[in-house]
């Protein structure tokens, strides 16, 4: 009986806990979001270097370095530009480069060649990256922001950019490369660098996030959890000519509530004004908030480039999942 006793308060401890973490994460969640569809310019800096290209027959490439590789350390230095990595070679010595690869850490000799240029890896780095990307959302107490509803890969194409830092400025779209059948349409666009909008602190598989210096005064919108996601119609806001953010309606096709991938519905662009302008969901498109009955429910993520009428979406509720 005593037993018994100390398993059923142990069972009643942890339904309580459960109970306790549930409130606090119900609790954290903002239920009101001011929904986004601007254009914004985005960059983002590495931790480290990437190596985007590789010289045949070079120090690197026989040390065993690979495209895609992110070099973080020099002789147990930090290197963050490729100034601070040629300021480690000029003695001419053998280093050890500290390097990321497949999320994780390993460590490389290099004998550094003497050229004419001084000693060199026969690597090619990149320190930053930059794009445009559209704001899903603002939260009007916290001013933090959600952005693109995916994430920005490494050259690769197959891991999370590794992020030290990040900012975004306004941008207005210039021109539209339209989408057809088997080629992804492309919007054009010119930043201001003059400013910093926000800052991006975490780049995630399920979208940007940072915080705005000032957020949009405008009518914030309950946020759905997918359970109030349905098929049907629906409305998209998208910034596909100047700074100017529309409506435009869609349809929502088919529901995948446990993807994990991003792409927790399918969507087809029905408006005629979007297809004129750009054949349907294009790049830099991503992240224009998706609205339904009234409510916040997701962002466009992916278009589909064999029918570029239509595309992904990852529900709103799976991106405020990412920012906790």
């Amino acid at each position: 009986m005593k037993r018994c006793k100390t398993i059923w308060r142990s069972c009643l401890a942890a339904v309580i806990l459960a109970a306790a973490l549930s409130a606090q994460a119900a609790a954290t969640a903002p239920s009101y979001l001011i929904p986004g569809g601007s254009t914004v310019g985005i960059k983002m800096y590495t931790q480290g270097l990437v190596i985007t290209e590789l010289v045949g027959g070079s120090a690197a490439a026989r040390a065993g370095l690979k495209k895609g590789d992110t070099i973080l350390e020099a002789d147990g230095k930090a290197v963050d530009s490729a100034q601070a990595l040629t300021d480690c070679l000029r003695a001419g010595r053998d280093v050890v480069l500290t390097v990321m690869r497949d999320g994780k850490r390993a460590e490389f000799l290099v004998s550094p060649s003497q050229t004419e240029y001084g000693c060199r890896l026969g690597v090619y780095i990149r320190d930053s990256i930059a794009g445009i990307g559209t704001v899903t959302y603002y939260d009007p107490l916290t001013g933090a922001f959600g952005a693109l509803g995916h994430g920005v890969n490494d050259l690769t194409g197959s891991r999370l950019l590794p992020l030290e830092k990040g900012f975004i400025v306004s941008s207005s779209v210039a021109g539209v490369k339209k989408g057809c059948r088997g080629t992804a349409g492309q919007l054009h666009g010119v930043f201001d660098v003059t400013q910093a909008l926000g800052t991006v602190e975490k780049n995630t598989e399920r979208g940007l996030f940072g915080t705005m210096a000032t957020i949009p005064n405008r009518t914030a919108l309950p946020v759905a959890d997918s359970a109030q996601v349905k098929t049907g119609a629906a409305s998209i806001l998208s910034n596909v000519d100047g700074t100017t953010v529309e409506e435009y309606a869609v349809h929502i096709d088919k529901l995948y509530p446990n993807a994990e991938n991003g792409r927790n519905l399918l969507l087809t662009v029905t408006d005629e004004r979007l297809l004129e302008k750009t054949g349907g969901i294009v790049q830099g498109m991503s992240g224009s908030p998706i609205i339904q009955d009234g409510r916040l429910v997701g962002a466009v993520t992916h278009v589909l480039v064999n029918d570029p009428t239509r595309g992904y979406g990852i529900f709103i509720e799976n991106m405020l999942d990412a920012t906790q």
